[in-house]
């Protein structure tokens, strides 16, 4: 029995430290460190918002994965990581971006609030709606386009990380 409660013990006390750990890495740290993030991660950085997203915040991140950004015509992907469309890319990439941390929890709530629809105000200064649909959360663009949030509450040590399954586009 004492051994039993020592396995569990520890494997608390690791599950915990794993948690806290995650916990005191930013949400660029943890994007870095996620091979599905890799396009972000390269977004970020030709956009000059590395540095930002390490900030303090909080933040509140909607993440496209590589297969989002994989549905945006590679040539026109290529083109907004020049230097040149460095002020576009960084329009595009704040409106992924909450100021302040909502949780899954938190956007549930305002949904409820709103009977399945909120709109929350990004931090390139526009709004994007979010919503209830089909049983499922999804973000609804400038353009009426949509994106499925597909995984929530990555916790990070200046603000969350919701997982996207497309890459949002403001007007």
């Amino acid at each position: 029995m004492k051994k039993i409660l020592f396995i569990f013990s520890m494997l608390v006390a690791f599950t915990v430290s794993q948690s806290i750990q995650a916990q005191s890495k930013s949400i660029v740290s943890i994007a870095s460190g996620n091979e599905d993030f890799s396009t972000l991660v390269t977004a970020l950085k030709a956009a000059d918002l590395v540095k930002a997203l390490q900030g303090d915040g909080p933040f509140t991140v909607f993440a496209p994965t590589n297969d989002a950004f994989a549905k945006i015509d590679s040539k026109t992907l290529n083109s907004l990581l020049e230097p040149q469309n460095k002020a576009k890319l960084t329009s595009i990439l704040t409106y992924h971006v909450i100021p302040g941390k909502l949780t899954a929890s938190n956007v549930v709530n305002a949904l409820k609030k709103g009977n399945g629809k909120t709109e929350v105000k990004t931090l390139a200064g526009s709004k994007i709606t979010v919503l209830q649909k089909d049983g499922k959360i999804w973000l609804q663009d400038a353009n009426g386009n949509y994106s499925e949030i597909v995984s929530t509450d990555i916790m990070a040590s200046n603000g969350v990380i919701h997982v996207i399954s497309d890459v949002v586009m403001p007007k």
